[in-house]
């Protein structure tokens, strides 16, 4: 399949630029991928939505504030910096702006630290951003840990929400739930749940596990390459525990499995294929894939020609019924996207929300 398969034309102004005024006040798309019926919802209904037997599964994986600015001590220009991985206390995997500028041996000042550039893109995969972006390595003086990012650091939001993080994104921009410190990006699905919406999960009997995946740069790079298949995934670091494990298997067995997100798919998908409980991931899923264990699916809308969007479209089209019609889930999300714009749905980290059953 082509990556261009995946394209299509969003006015601007339903790029949500904020949250909505309160949390879990967005609306919902709910679509059936059997029969194609889409009805219009809020996210506060979905407990009446589902099954009371449905088992619920959340990316617990809370936001780092990963965005640093240092001057550069050769031309003092101000140089964003996106930390992705810690590789020690002093040393960070990292996406810088204009990376081809970043050269081996060049100093950036911080708030109370030096970094010093040590080696230029260090993944063959990990794709150069329009301006020039790719991984890098930075080794600081001394140790960059949580403390010091929650201090010094920036929300890291993404490109298309075009403004200043603010104190309201250190809150929005984190799921009530979040307990593990390690993201690059909120896995944003989860952003739509308030305390009352999951205690009215539970009123309503439904069960909801945890499960933890670190979201990097895997998940929001551009697919460069022509035909989708020889797009390579980032690695992602994921965990289950044994007990959570078992609950999981036996709801993908009754076919009552729920995914709150893409990253909470992915990891759920990841243990299904390997049956470890933890690790690093690069599952790219895309139409054709068979899924092991989810049923269903809570997301938001996502960019053009995104894994993210071809994700969701493989799981639009995996049914009995569609095994052999390759872009029916494609095609289905694609018309379902048409609705959502004309029905003025907001898209993307900020944006409404998607059920698809």
């Amino acid at each position: 399949m082509k990556t261009s398969d995946f394209d299509f034309d969003l006015p601007q102004n339903l790029i949500a630029q904020t949250p909505p005024a309160e949390r879990g006040q967005s609306r919902l798309m709910v679509v059936d991928r059997k029969t194609g019926r889409r009805e219009h919802r809020m996210v506060s209904d979905l407990p009446l939505l589902l099954d009371k037997e449905t088992t619920l599964v959340f990316n617990n994986s809370r936001v780092r504030k990963a965005r640093l600015f240092g001057i550069s001590e050769t031309t003092g220009a101000r140089v964003e910096f996106l930390l992705l991985k810690k590789l020690d206390s002093i040393t960070w995997k990292v996406l810088a702006s204009r990376a081809k500028r970043r050269k081996p041996g060049s100093r950036y000042i911080f708030k109370q630290r030096t970094g010093t550039m040590v080696s230029e893109d260090v993944s063959k995969n990990s794709g150069l951003q329009p301006d020039g972006e790719g991984e890098l390595v930075l080794v600081f003086d001394k140790p960059v840990d949580d403390t010091y990012l929650e201090k010094y650091g920036h929300v890291p939001l993404p490109p298309y929400i075009r403004r200043n993080d603010t104190s309201m994104d250190s809150d929005r921009y984190q799921t009530v739930y979040a307990s593990n410190t390690g993201s690059a990006a909120a896995p944003t699905a989860g952003l739509h749940f308030t305390d009352e919406l999951l205690a009215g999960l539970d009123a309503a009997g439904m069960e909801k596990l945890f499960i933890t995946l670190h979201v990097g740069l895997g998940t929001f790079l551009p697919v460069r390459s022509e035909n989708i298949e020889d797009h390579a995934m980032h690695e992602e670091e994921y965990s289950i525990d044994t007990e959570t494990a078992k609950k999981i298997i036996r709801a993908g067995e009754n076919k009552k499995l729920l995914a709150v997100g893409t990253t909470s798919l992915r990891t759920l998908e990841s243990f299904g294929q390997t049956g470890s409980l933890g690790g690093s991931t690069s599952i790219f899923i895309y139409p054709g894939y068979e899924f092991r264990l989810v049923n269903m699916l809570f997301t938001n809308f996502h960019t053009p020609m995104s894994t993210l969007l071809m994700l969701v479209s493989a799981f639009a089209g995996d049914i009995p019924e569609r095994k052999n019609e390759i872009y029916y889930g494609r095609d289905l999300i694609l018309e379902s996207y048409r609705e959502a714009i004309k029905e003025g749905y907001r898209f993307f980290s900020y944006g409404d929300a998607m059920l698809i059953k």
